[in-house]
């Protein structure tokens, strides 16, 4: 992906820039000029007039108004003027030197085509380097300059090629390397600007999966909550109309028990929305777990229910969380008895195995089954139990009844 990575055109600001860079270069290459010709240190022999200089050096200096915009027909441009300028014998070539350098670099921070980029900079190249040779062979063919203070070991003449060599070669490769690794680094930034916004998303997609998350762990809780004393109440609240006018005694007892369990879902209610302001270890400690099975069995048994209850293995400690997962399967598998099954009795047994606790929920109804791949019931408790790494077994039994069977691992928290 990165590798064919084109850099954006330059914005408004970099375009306005670009103009005041070349107003200011131009402003140098005038000045330079006029001092050059105060001087009468000129580079060529008869040069032309000053007029024809200044000339000169607002055509050198224009195209660099676009350079970021049309950053490889500029550099083209200011080549051909740099050497029509020399042929020309255009007074002083520092200013346009300084000029030809900020185009190659253009060119290698901002053409979008990179191969482009990289083998129209070496054509330049090339050529300025033919143009060099010939203006030394021409001046090597010419009269022979004077070097009256020429003191050093190697020839003036030989001294006066390999210095101009040497220096444009540092010119041109200055011009070229720097280029690269102006494009270089805006590929960086790109990246990292990149790299940037991905986590941003992700960081987001993180807080709504976990905003999900602990909507669903709400809605869980108010379902295991409500749905359990709500069918309690509903089956109460019918036994007490039925038989109201003709057993007033029971239809007490069984109002009373709808007002206990309203009362203990209030309870419930609270206390879950008093954890939902607390921190995780308040959830755990405020929740109910294995000790308040007892409590779940006794509305069961004032729904109608026959509850029988076995505790198998060695009775031991199991962390919070497991224990309130125990209890809210329970509390589902109950539920779904009392409002979905024909039943009379149901069997709960609780194992406690060396790594896990299991639960069995049987009962012996003939009603419709519940199905196992929906309701909100069996969802949530497939939740519960996937978050301890945990299996859910839900089906009707062979002979008669349903089937709920939980296995909630124990060893690994309890080594944490």
């Amino acid at each position: 992906m990165w590798n064919e990575w084109r850099r954006p055109g330059p914005t408004h600001a970099q375009r306005r820039r670009d103009i005041g860079i070349a107003v200011l270069v131009l402003l140098c290459a005038v000045e330079v000029t006029v001092l050059v010709n105060s001087m009468g240190a000129y580079v060529f022999r008869d040069p032309p007039g000053l007029l024809a200089q200044l000339a000169w050096v607002v055509a050198l200096s224009a195209p660099l108004v676009v350079r970021r915009r049309y950053p490889l027909a500029v550099m083209l441009v200011v080549s051909a003027l740099f050497i029509a300028a020399q042929v020309n014998r255009a007074g002083d070539t520092l200013v346009p030197s300084a000029i030809l350098f900020l185009a190659i670099y253009t060119v290698g921070a901002w053409e979008r085509n990179r191969r482009l980029a990289r083998w129209s900079r070496i054509a330049v190249i090339a050529s300025m380097f033919l143009w060099l040779g010939f203006s030394l062979v021409r001046a090597l063919l010419g009269p022979k300059g004077e070097f009256k203070d020429a003191a050093g070991p190697i020839d003036p003449v030989l001294a006066s090629v390999l210095y101009g060599l040497e220096f444009n070669i540092f010119f041109f490769l200055l011009a070229y390397v720097v280029g690269e690794m102006a494009w270089s680094g805006a590929r960086r930034r790109a990246q990292l600007e990149f790299q940037a916004e991905e986590l941003r998303r992700s960081q987001e997609q993180n807080t709504r999966g976990a905003i999900a998350a602990e909507r669903m762990r709400i809605a869980r809780d108010l379902h295991d909550v409500v749905a359990h004393h709500v069918s309690v109440m509903g089956i109460q609240a019918g036994a007490a109309r039925r038989v109201l006018d003709s057993d007033p005694v029971m239809a007490r007892d069984a109002l009373q028990t709808v007002e206990q369990t309203a009362r203990t879902a209030i309870n419930e209610l609270r206390g879950l929305l008093g954890v939902l302001r607390a921190d995780m270890d308040t959830d755990l400690k405020a929740a109910p777990g294995l000790d308040d099975l007892p409590e779940l069995f006794e509305n069961a048994r004032s729904a109608g229910l026959e509850v029988s209850h076995g505790v198998y293995g060695d009775v031991r400690e199991v962390p919070s969380g497991v224990a309130l997962s125990a209890y809210r399967v329970v509390q589902e598998a109950l539920t779904n008895v009392v409002k979905h099954a024909e039943a009379r009795h149901v069997d709960v047994r609780m194992r406690y195995l060396d790594s896990a606790l299991e639960l069995e929920i049987a009962d012996d109804g003939r009603g419709r089954a519940v199905s196992t791949s929906s309701g909100f019931g069996l969802v949530g408790m497939r939740e519960r139990l996937a978050v301890h790494g945990g299996s859910l077994e839900v089906g009707p039994r062979r002979d008669a009844g349903y089937l709920v069977r939980a296995s909630l691992p124990t060893a690994t928290e309890e080594k944490a």
